[in-house]
């Protein structure tokens, strides 16, 4: 991760919503706080952006991340509710509960913040400053806990100031948070599941469900395993085509996913390429990657070559997640 930024820090304010608002659209990352957490905020539909939090925050994963809008009608935007969900959203929202949800057919969140996954988890905060600041932007804003990944979560602007001066566009400082503790995560799949405690106890979820809340299964949290939401290990995104790592040819029938200068001996008679980053520039490669492998493989080729990556800053997760889509299934 580049450092270096110039990090502004301002008190929680109208202006600051203004700034925060104009910061994020541009493309940059601004932390703010929430009533559990500071989370460091991202447009949702800017896939570049989500690419620099992840390395902002540092040995990313393209876990899952939790989209944040200013109210329901924001939300049925993105993700489609079921009577449960509506009565868990009725409940307590704004509030610290994430709802995983299936996306809607037009939903606007990048793939790189749903992990290539068909659900995208949502809620709506109550603190009064990220109320502010996604009602002037209008849109979607991921905001994983706004710290160098492994450290403790920040619950005071200095905690982030700490953490990731340098490395983000903008604080701003809303005081200590409430609650302390991420949201608690509901999956409202087949039965509802419990995928991260938190902010709201499940005694009380469970009474508006009128049901008990299922554990995940166990596998959740293997190396194989599908991730369900924020804050659980995630898994490969399986493309139907086969995938082929470290390519340093292509054969017939291939497309290719490049890297860098694509040179390689049989690219001339392929007609499906596409570079992940011409430059070689590992956080536009992260941006592109879902969509990317999306696309060649609705082209149905026989297989899918990928160049070699470096495996440093996001090239560690970028070939993470190539790893998995690798698997023999």
């Amino acid at each position: 991760m580049k450092t270096g930024l110039e990090t502004l820090i301002l008190p929680a304010g109208e202006a600051a919503a203004t700034a925060a608002a104009r910061a994020l659209a541009a493309g940059g990352l601004v932390a703010f706080p929430t009533e559990t957490v500071y989370g460091l905020g991202a447009d949702a539909a800017n896939a570049t952006a989500i690419a620099h939090l992840y390395a902002a925050k540092g040995r990313p994963a393209f876990n899952p991340l939790i989209a944040h809008v200013a109210d329901l009608s924001a939300a049925r935007r993105i993700a489609r509710f079921d009577a449960r969900a509506q009565a868990l959203a009725k409940a307590f929202w704004p509030g610290p509960l994430t709802l995983v949800l299936p996306k809607t057919d037009d939903c606007p969140v990048a793939d790189l913040a749903t992990a290539g996954l068909d659900t995208v988890a949502i809620r709506i905060p109550a603190h009064p400053v990220a109320q502010a600041i996604l009602r002037v932007f209008g849109g979607a804003v991921v905001a994983p806990s706004a710290n160098i990944s492994g450290h403790v979560s920040p619950t005071l602007a200095a905690h982030v100031e700490s953490d990731l001066a340098g490395r983000i566009n903008l604080i701003i400082d809303g005081g200590p948070v409430e609650v302390g503790v991420e949201s608690t995560i509901v999956g409202c799949f087949e039965t509802s599941m419990l995928l991260r405690p938190g902010g709201l106890s499940r005694d009380r979820i469970e009474t508006v469900l009128g049901a008990p809340l299922e554990r995940p299964p166990a596998e959740a949290g293997s190396d194989d395993s599908q991730p369900l939401a924020p804050g659980m290990l995630a898994s490969h995104y399986a493309p139907r085509a086969s995938v082929r790592l470290d390519a340093h040819e292509v054969a017939p029938g291939e497309a290719l996913l490049a890297f860098g200068p694509a040179r390689l001996p049989g690219i001339e008679a392929i007609t499906t390429v596409m570079n992940l980053s011409p430059a070689g520039d590992l956080d536009e490669a992260a941006a592109n990657l879902f969509g990317y492998l999306r696309a060649l493989d609705a082209r149905a080729p026989r297989a899918i070559a990928v160049m070699t990556i470096p495996d440093e800053g996001l090239g560690e997760a970028i070939n993470d997640r190539l790893r998995r889509a690798a698997v023999a299934r």
